[in-house]
């Protein structure tokens, strides 16, 4: 009976967890993942089998710490407002550093590989010789690029603290949510339409 119940558990798991490898969204991935490690958790115990045990084991708190993180962000994502910043919902998967007075951190023409938000500092825009405030998304438009390259140079002009998002990562949390896509949109949307305004400022007419 207990052989049977082992060997049953077992593939149950063992077809969920083929199920998982298959699945393209990554919350029912990861929820699938998580209930196929409980089955093969089961059935090592039953079984006796070590190996099995600590591996799945091992795994089933690593699919609930994934599976928390992406509902999170799911949740953030869908309650994000027209207006809301998106630095807001991007910010907790960015990668906090400083940079030094004088540092190029990217030049016209480079490939780009990330995109980055200003916490505090300044930056410059070279081209348009524009200074960036605290609060600035910047470098966006590149990573999107049909030849993934930079339209200006950026410079920092004082000691910076920045947080990078790079095109990988970008692209998973697009994977995670393709709702992403709509603030990603809307980002690239906005900067387009502030260099347009910028090289053909408005000009004053009568009502």
């Amino acid at each position: 009976m207990t052989d049977t119940l082992a060997t049953a558990l077992g593939l149950i798991g063992a077809a969920l967890m083929l199920a998982s490898y298959l699945m393209k969204s990554m919350l029912p991935l990861r929820v699938v993942a998580l209930t196929a490690c409980c089955f093969l958790v089961a059935y090592g115990a039953l079984k006796s089998a070590l190996p099995t045990l600590l591996l799945y084991g091992a795994l089933v708190p690593i699919n609930i710490k994934k599976t928390l993180q992406i509902r999170k962000l799911v949740k953030a994502i869908e309650n994000a407002r027209a207006d809301t910043p998106a630095s807001e919902w991007l910010l907790p998967h960015m990668h906090r550093r400083s940079v030094a007075t004088g540092t190029t951190l990217w030049r016209k023409d480079d490939v780009a590989t990330e995109m980055l938000y200003l916490e505090s500092g300044t930056l410059r825009l070279v081209e348009y010789d524009e200074t960036l405030q605290p609060g600035a998304l910047v470098g966006e438009i590149g990573l999107f690029a049909p030849d993934r390259r930079r339209t200006l140079t950026l410079e920092a002009t004082s000691d910076c603290v920045v947080y990078s998002l790079t095109a990988e990562e970008m692209a998973l949390l697009y994977y995670q949510n393709p709702k992403l896509g709509f603030h990603v949109m809307r980002l690239i949307v906005a900067r387009l339409m502030h260099d347009v305004q910028r090289s053909h400022p408005a000009t004053s007419s009568e009502a």
